[in-house]
């Protein structure tokens, strides 16, 4: 198979709030942000970086915002071939609001949900956000924004303590399993069911400790990931190509993890 990039974990926003929403996030991480949040824009940008494919998401801050949210990435993603959704939840959904969610990003083939404990206010291992993880099990994987110093919502032992509790459900750590938290990924060790995206840790880390980390975790267990609009795709392709990683571990984090963990062998033909 030819190599492919897949861009595992993309941000996209609406035209009305595209620059508001980038701003904010920037503000949010203390990050200085100017390129868009369209899809347009990730597209024409990571193409140029050589990137063929994309997974896109867009976290629900209420539980008000999740059909519209998903509505806008079905929208967005129905006529390219390219590009995949992940869909939408929040732990204040209703029961009845929580089914109907989860039938609406099964039934219009979006790959798998996005949550964001951090924007969204709730403890990973929180026990409202259990109802999710039991009608995700064993159908919708999760990725996980996980591990910030300044809160605790998105702690790795919490999504350790989940990936435990729910031995099959399929977890993405985002940000090599702790944004800033990486002297606690331990807790990850052994897990089968938790996995990594390269996203938003490239720039904090060495090359070296991000190659250590990879191998400590498992080179089966990452995917390459850019966070966009936080990066742009060049400069996080010269990042990852600066881990002396070697061609058979390359192509595994770029597209051969992604495609066997979404299962996505069919929709790429």
């Amino acid at each position: 198979m030819e190599r492919l990039i897949i861009d595992t974990h993309a941000h996209i926003f609406p035209s009305k709030i595209a620059t508001k929403a980038v701003k904010n996030i920037g503000n949010f991480y203390g990050i200085e942000m100017d390129g868009s949040g369209e899809i347009d824009y990730l597209l024409e940008h990571g193409k140029k970086a050589g990137v063929t494919h994309f997974i896109v998401c867009s976290s629900a801050t209420t539980s008000a915002q999740v059909h519209s949210i998903n509505e806008f990435i079905l929208r967005e993603i129905s006529d390219k071939n390219n590009v995949f959704g992940l869909g939408a939840l929040h732990p204040d959904l209703s029961d009845e609001e929580l089914d109907a969610a989860i039938d609406f990003i099964t039934s219009n083939n979006l790959i798998g949900v996005k949550l964001h404990p951090d924007f969204q206010r709730f403890n990973i291992d929180d026990k409202a956000a259990y109802r999710i993880y039991e009608r995700c099990e064993g159908k919708l994987p999760i990725l996980f924004h996980t591990g910030d110093e300044r809160y605790d919502f998105s702690a790795p032992q919490r999504l350790a303590k989940v990936a435990k509790d729910f031995p099959n459900l399929k977890c993405i750590g985002a940000h090599f399993g702790g944004y800033s938290r990486w002297a606690e990924i331990d807790c990850y060790l052994g897990l089968d069911n938790v996995y990594f995206d390269t996203s938003s840790a490239l720039f904090k880390l060495t090359p070296k400790d991000a190659k250590d980390m990879i191998e400590k975790l498992g080179e089966d267990k990452f995917m390459f990931g850019v966070d966009f609009p936080m990066w742009e795709h060049s400069e996080e392709m010269e990042r990852f190509e600066k881990l002396g990683l070697t061609e058979t571990q390359k192509d595994k984090i770029l597209f051969k993890n992604a495609i066997k963990f979404y299962g996505l062998e069919k929709l790429l033909k």
